[in-house]
């Protein structure tokens, strides 16, 4: 039995030692104990250095943050554990709630109510601060691949459950290239972006056939309802043809002002 026992203790030590994030994973535990410490002071610290009533009144009316965005990404990497260890080396500072490897293996690597860092300087209509209401996900892609059917497969169901659990607008799922246009393009343009509006996951547009030009919006309006910064216009036309319509070449064109419109009155 001794013997018995001695085996099992040599496994288990075994198995912990393998797991290369060990000390990351304690570090992240340390990390999110001290925010679960700041929750619960009271009297609460005051964030202003006004001076209010020294006796705390706590409402009993409120719930955690939700997220109300999902951002998804492509790494720019060239694999998973490349991704992996990026987001757990303290001096990068970026991160993502999830990461879903080319055989749809999926990391959560952050609880969905924290901020991740995965959308830096961005916008999306009047939202600035994407990081505070966004979910980021991450699929393992160089940038310049296709992606996996396997990876999209799991993606789809994550987003199914990110949809229903925090009741995610179906036009908020959008590209990290559609929020930060000017210095990012991911996911790249080979992203089946029509696969997942199909199943309830960001907008698509419809037939154009019949739309009449001349009575349509300006392009940039319709840019702008849509969701994207047209302070610079280039890199917010290119993000849309990337997006809506896989195409990665600079300039509006006839059939992109016909999508443009198209979209617009959904978004409205």
């Amino acid at each position: 039995m001794k013997i018995y026992i001695s085996i099992i203790c040599l496994f288990l030590i075994c198995a912990c030692s393998t797991n290369k994030y060990a000390t990351t994973n304690k570090a992240h535990k340390k990390q999110v104990k001290s925010f679960s410490k700041l929750l619960q002071q009271y009297p609460l610290n005051d964030s202003t250095g006004l001076n209010y009533p020294q006796n705390f009144v706590g409402t009993t009316n409120f719930t955690m943050r939700k997220p109300n965005y999902v951002i998804i990404h492509h790494t720019a990497q060239d694999s998973c554990e490349q991704t992996l260890r990026t987001f757990t080396l303290p001096r990068t500072q970026v991160s993502a709630h999830y990461v879903i490897c080319k055989d749809g293996t999926v990391y959560h690597m952050l609880n969905d109510y924290l901020r991740a860092h995965h959308a830096g300087a961005a916008k999306w209509g009047n939202a600035t601060d994407i990081n505070s209401s966004s979910i980021g996900i991450e699929l393992d892609n160089n940038g310049f691949q296709y992606f996996d059917e396997r990876q999209i497969n799991s993606l789809l169901t994550l987003l199914e459950r990110l949809k229903k659990s925090f009741s995610i607008p179906t036009s908020n799922f959008i590209g990290h290239g559609d929020i930060a246009p000017t210095r990012k393009n991911d996911p790249n343009w080979r992203f089946p972006w029509k696969q997942l509006s199909d199943k309830g996951f960001g907008l698509w547009w419809s037939d154009t056939a019949k739309i009449n030009q001349s009575k349509n919006v300006d392009y940039l309006t319709a840019l702008r309802i849509i969701g994207y910064d047209i302070k610079d216009t280039s890199a917010a036309i290119l993000g849309f043809k990337r997006h809506f319509m896989q195409d990665t070449t600079k300039g509006i064109t006839p059939s992109a002002e016909k999508i443009l419109y198209n979209l617009y009155k959904k978004y409205l």
